[in-house]
């Protein structure tokens, strides 16, 4: 059972319009506020809390209001609210109707998201994740991965933001590490050592793996989840190249990859910063016309490494279109028919090829 209910009034300015999932520690809601429209509602599941441990749960929140950039999800309001088991905390976030990075990708079905659009995401969440790192002592992330970035469209095309900032901390100055935390598929050799280890250069590794998984469907290693923190030897193995999955993967954007998931850490990229440069200078080669006797990404079950999921529904994508379309026809709701038609995209990966432009100009206020 949900903590919020379909139409319930926070603090006389927020209306719940839907839940749209849970962590360990919060549940996230739709809302409508009353003056500024629709926003994300992050509701802690712990109630009855005291000031003071309010104001640390809302340490994500406070984190988020200094990081301001446009790559990383930026925080609304923070405030507590009454219930009968007592004292609830809550901060908003600004609403992306496309969602995650990871429903994303899910949405391309047995298809890789060209190489282009994957360049282009992680190169965003390097720019917000620069601003984390360059924070003095700098800030970590811990679990960057697909379902902790936001995507949409906006009128200059798709956007990525860095959101979840809960396990967010800064780093100890004089060694520049901090104790390992995340998930596990995301976490590089050193925090399954003794000393459990996390840093900027953890962070580059989980952007290396979610590179690598957007570039082909795989995983790079496999990491047992029920041997938790004793998975060192998981790394023991030859890391397959990801033009072995995907032949259109060049030498240059290969390098970069794999110099993400170096097993040392000091041989990796130190930071967002130098992973977002190598990504600016590479250049997409001419394609081969010499046919590839690599094998060919992807297949039917190819979206299914991150555990299940809900299933593309294309007779639910085409209905969200047309409520979007019949929405655009009405005065001054184009944003509302854009927000729908990005959940339609997650329903019917064909929609996104053919509605994403005017995702765009709806965004900009134009109707056609």
């Amino acid at each position: 059972m949900t903590m919020l209910e379909q139409g319930q009034v926070i603090r006389d300015t927020y209306e719940v319009e839907r839940f749209l999932g849970e962590g360990a520690f919060a549940e996230v809601y739709r809302v409508r506020h009353r003056f500024l429209g629709r926003q994300a509602m992050k509701v802690f599941k712990r109630v009855g809390m005291n000031l003071d441990e309010i104001q640390e749960m809302l340490g994500e929140a406070i984190i988020l209001s200094q990081l301001k950039h446009p790559n990383i999800v930026s925080v609304c309001d923070a405030n507590i609210f009454e219930t009968p088991r007592g004292a609830c905390g809550f901060f908003t976030m600004e609403y992306l109707p496309g969602g995650s990075l990871d429903k994303f990708w899910r949405s391309h079905g047995t298809q890789v998201i060209p190489i282009e659009t994957t360049v282009d995401i992680v190169k965003q969440v390097c720019r917000g994740l620069t601003q984390a790192h360059r924070e003095k002592p700098p800030i970590i992330h811990r679990d960057i991965k697909p379902q902790n970035i936001l995507v949409g469209y906006e009128a200059d095309g798709l956007r990525a933001r860095v959101s979840d900032f809960g396990l967010a901390k800064k780093v100890n100055p004089l060694t520049l590490l901090a104790t390992a935390a995340g998930t596990l598929a995301f976490k590089p050799p050193e925090a399954f050592a003794e000393r459990k280890g996390d840093s900027c250069a953890a962070d580059v590794w989980a952007l290396g793996v979610t590179l690598y998984l957007l570039l082909t469907d795989q995983l790079p290693f496999h990491v047992d989840p029920e041997l938790g923190w004793s998975n060192k030897q998981a790394f023991e193995k030859d890391l397959e190249s990801p033009s072995s999955w995907n032949p259109e993967v060049d030498s240059v954007l290969e390098k970069i990859v794999l110099r993400c998931m170096e097993n040392n850490p000091v041989k990796r990229f130190p930071s967002a910063r130098e992973l977002l440069d190598a990504l600016d200078s590479w250049k997409r080669p001419a394609a081969n016309p010499k046919p590839s006797s690599k094998r060919a990404v992807s297949s039917e079950a190819s979206k299914s490494v991150l555990g299940a999921h809900s299933p593309v529904d294309p007779e639910e994508g085409q209905r969200l279109a047309r409520a979007a379309m019949n929405k655009a026809k009405q005065e001054g709701r184009l944003f509302e028919a854009a927000d729908i038609m990005e959940e339609a995209f997650n329903k019917s990966p064909s929609l996104r090829m053919k509605y994403a432009d005017q995702v765009r100009l709806w965004r900009c206020g134009i109707s056609m």
